[in-house]
């Protein structure tokens, strides 16, 4: 005869049923799941501390990495361009150079007085075309020959490499003499092969200008061509064999394909040489001897020159520079604008 002790587990009732449709509910001693949605509030404003200071130091770190760089061009530039600004504000010529008696302040004097001056406005429209005309050439034969490294073998492109990266890295100095000598009336190698006699090239305004174009083409190509030419080297071959199979002609491919891929790359390509090419000194005053002929190939790097050290007037001439530099920085800002947005879509 068996005897019950009581410590047998309880049997569980069942519950009413739900009925059809009805989700069960919770078992009985069963604890119900916890989810993320019910974390407690302390952790998520722990979180929350934690994501804004993260932010914060990603933002300084790279101030605290470029600020040895940042110092260096500060005492580089800063002092410089606060002397150029301050001296165009005042009257300054020889003889407060040679230590006479401090000069007065002009204000924006010095500026209507460029504005005022014919030849400063004949100089600057002269800068605008030459440099503009620069550009269009450099582009043009830089992006021909891009397309051309990628259609020959590898030997003539080794080749074709080494020439322009010849041609880049030859001194300006030296580039321009080599190029004064080629085109000399009396010696030159070019005048005998086109038959032109003694011809100066540099004696009129149009060719003295179109002589420093080449020069300055020929110095600048090879920059335009590297860059085209990695450029079309990551456009996708799919883009390029889907376009060869509808029918597309060499340059239909490069107008409609391959042009907008590269134009990134064009723009900045094209404000570099902006800035490269607006701002030529060594080649006009070196080919032109100075200028050409009564300051005929005058650009506003030559024309800040001349007018400082030739014509002893500080003051102009620093109010040149501060233009230059005012136009410069323009350019310079949409470059670093394009930049960003390109990043920013990578």
């Amino acid at each position: 005869m068996t005897h019950d002790t009581g410590r047998t587990a309880p049997t569980a009732r069942p519950g009413p049923d739900p009925g059809p449709g009805t989700a069960p509910g919770p078992s009985p001693g069963r604890p119900l799941p916890t989810t993320t949605a019910t974390a407690s509030p302390s952790s998520s404003r722990r979180r929350t501390r934690r994501g804004p200071a993260r932010g914060r130091d990603g933002g300084r770190a790279p101030w605290i990495y470029l600020a040895p760089a940042l110092v260096v061009l500060g005492g580089l530039l800063v002092y410089p361009v606060y002397q150029l600004g301050l001296i165009s504000l005042l009257e300054y010529t020889q003889a407060q150079v040679s230590g006479g008696e401090p000069t007065s302040f002009q204000g924006l004097g010095n500026y209507a007085a460029l504005l005022r001056d014919p030849q400063f406005r004949q100089v600057l429209l002269a800068t605008v075309v030459f440099a503009a005309a620069c550009v269009v050439t450099t582009l043009a034969v830089g992006c021909a020959l891009a397309v051309l490294l990628t259609r020959i073998r590898a030997l003539p492109r080794l080749v074709l490499m080494l020439a322009a990266l010849g041609a880049w890295a030859t001194p300006a100095v030296t580039g321009s003499t080599v190029w004064v000598f080629l085109f000399d009336p009396d010696s030159g190698p070019v005048n005998r092969m086109l038959g032109l006699g003694d011809f100066s090239w540099t004696y009129g305004r149009y060719s003295a200008f179109a002589l420093v174009l080449f020069e300055v083409v020929w110095c600048s190509f090879p920059f335009v061509m590297v860059t085209v030419y990695a450029g079309i080297r990551a456009v996708p071959a799919e883009v390029l064999e889907a376009a060869a199979l509808d029918g597309a002609s060499q340059w239909r491919t490069w107008r409609s394909v391959t042009a907008p891929i590269l134009r990134p790359v064009l723009l900045v390509v094209t404000i570099q040489s902006v800035i490269w090419d607006f701002k030529v000194f060594t080649q006009i005053y070196v080919m032109t001897n100075g200028g050409g002929i009564a300051g005929q190939n005058l650009v506003l790097n030559v024309y800040a020159y001349q007018t400082a050290f030739a014509s002893s007037q500080y003051s102009l001439g620093a109010a040149t520079g501060v233009v230059m530099l005012l136009i410069l920085l323009a350019i310079t800002l949409v470059h670093l604008r394009i930049v960003r947005r390109q990043g920013e879509e990578l």
